[in-house]
């Protein structure tokens, strides 16, 4: 028995239409995430509400999407997410399917930009598809950035902290003291290094042992200046070296190593700045040399 075309189309969009009905029922009564109050991501997110006022009128719309992809996100995919949030200092204290809520919104929003200026400007809808993914891609720059730029910081003002927590040792504080005085005589609270030092003495404070602490600290910023202050510090702490001897090496080796990396960035910024000279002695040389052709052209078919 024969079936005819029309039916078995009307079957398979039924087919479609039904499963998508099922998508937005199961993402309509999905529940909304609660924020995170616990922990170094929750202390972040509970600052960001204090101090941004935009963020405290997006915040709970953010969660409500979260709650709809949140299904959709495996858990590799969740995690390596996490990881980029960690490595960005927590910003904003959102949860992976928060993260990938701002970046939907984002290509909502710059969809929809997209194709008001291509219908005001009779535009092809090709503009609002590449509006739609820059303005997603604008969360993960700005996570991306604020990861580089914490990494930059941190690596820059060890040598620093060491250094203190090395007087400090050689004073006659403990270790708990030590970071205590750091927090004390810093100048820029905002430093990430000094947010890392109070995330350190509060994990002391609540019952962890110096290895848990610091091996946390290194998770959370695993740089090579970091991963060699750790490593040195529970050497120590194993071998029952003096600690203030010990990070006074360490901290001439953490300086000695930001110089290496200077002296790198400086010879690096040579070769990146030999392109932009070369456009710019490009465009001196028409500047000069396009009057004097303008001028002989005439001439030469005057003489000829």
């Amino acid at each position: 028995m024969k079936v005819h075309p029309t039916v078995l189309l009307a079957g398979a969009f039924s087919c479609l239409f039904a499963a998508l009905f099922a998508v937005v029922v199961v993402m309509a009564i999905a529940p909304t995430p609660l924020a995170s109050r616990l922990g170094i991501r929750g202390l972040k997110r509970a600052r960001s509400l204090q101090g941004q006022t935009l963020w405290v009128q997006v915040e709970p719309f953010v969660r409500w999407v979260a709650g709809r992809v949140a299904p959709l996100l495996s858990l590799r995919f969740r995690q390596r997410l996490d990881r980029h949030i960690v490595l960005s200092g927590d910003l904003l204290g959102v949860i992976p399917e928060e993260y990938v809520a701002l970046c939907a919104l984002g290509a909502g929003l710059g969809g929809g930009l997209g194709a008001f200026v291509c219908v005001a400007f009779k535009l092809d809808a090709v503009w609002a598809a590449l509006a739609a993914l820059v303005g997603g891609l604008i969360p993960w720059l700005q996570y991306s950035g604020e990861a580089q730029t914490r990494a930059h910081r941190i690596q820059n003002s060890l040598p620093h902290v060491v250094d203190l927590v090395s007087l400090s040792l050689s004073a006659g504080l403990d270790f708990p003291g030590a970071l205590r005085q750091v927090l004390d005589k810093s100048s820029d609270p905002t430093d990430p290094m000094l947010e890392e030092v109070g995330f350190i003495l509060q994990e002391l404070l609540i019952g962890k042992t110096r290895r848990e602490a610091l091996q946390e600290f290194n998770f959370r910023c695993p740089y090579e200046a970091v991963t060699e202050f750790v490593g040195a510090v529970i050497q120590a702490e194993e071998r029952g070296n003096p600690l203030a001897h010990v990070l006074s090496v360490q901290a001439t080796s953490s300086r000695a190593r930001r110089s290496v990396r200077a002296e790198e960035t400086a010879a690096k910024a040579g070769l990146k700045i030999l392109v932009p000279c070369l456009l710019i002695f490009v465009a001196v040389l028409l500047l000069i040399m396009g009057p004097l052709f303008m001028t002989l052209g005439p001439a030469l078919e005057s003489l000829s």
